[in-house]
């Protein structure tokens, strides 16, 4: 189901959308989404954050994995535009949380195109059935990241390590609030 906002559609990724991508088919991605890509995106670092599992992970279980994952498009017709992507950590587990990463390419970013779509899809995902909260990491030096936590109304629920990078800062938002 695509949702739309004020200036975006948000337009689930489908297994055949990810495999153009992740087999750099760009011709076929856009056809797929129905939009132009922007130039530079999406990129190998991009896929790697975007989707943190194998394709092969991906094709068995497409439903679970690609959960409420969506391309932001921006424009109309024939100047239809993918300015950046929701993706969810796959369908929620036995603890209800959906816990939800995000995207602008650089050319779009600054414009609140981020702040639109997580709106959207978080108040989306707390419709779902079985999901109890939904949830973002991103870490403390990340002003951007923290600005969009911040205008969606979630609330500083912890920290957790990064592997590598250090401390992340893990915000939620439940429904009601």
């Amino acid at each position: 189901m695509t949702i739309r906002t004020p200036r975006l559609e948000l337009v689930p990724i489908t297994l055949p959308m990810v495999e153009a991508v992740m087999l750099g088919r760009r011709s076929e991605a856009e056809a797929f989404s129905g939009a132009r890509m922007p130039e530079k995106w999406p990129n190998p670092e991009l896929m790697e954050r975007a989707f943190t599992m194998s394709l092969d992970a991906i094709r068995a279980d497409p439903e679970g994995r690609l959960w409420g994952a969506r391309v932001m498009i921006a424009g109309q017709v024939p100047e239809r535009r993918v300015v950046g992507s929701i993706v969810f950590a796959g369908m929620p587990g036995d603890d209800g949380v959906a816990e939800l990463a995000y995207g602008v390419e650089d050319g779009s970013q600054g414009r609140g195109y981020a702040t639109e779509a997580v709106a959207a899809c978080v108040a989306w995902a707390l419709e779902q059935p079985g999901v109890r909260a939904v949830r973002a990491t991103t870490f403390g030096w990340h002003r951007p990241s923290l600005r969009v936590i911040e205008k969606v109304g979630m609330t500083r629920v912890g920290i957790r390590e990064h592997e590598t990078m250090g401390e992340l800062i893990v915000f939620e938002t439940r429904p009601g609030r």
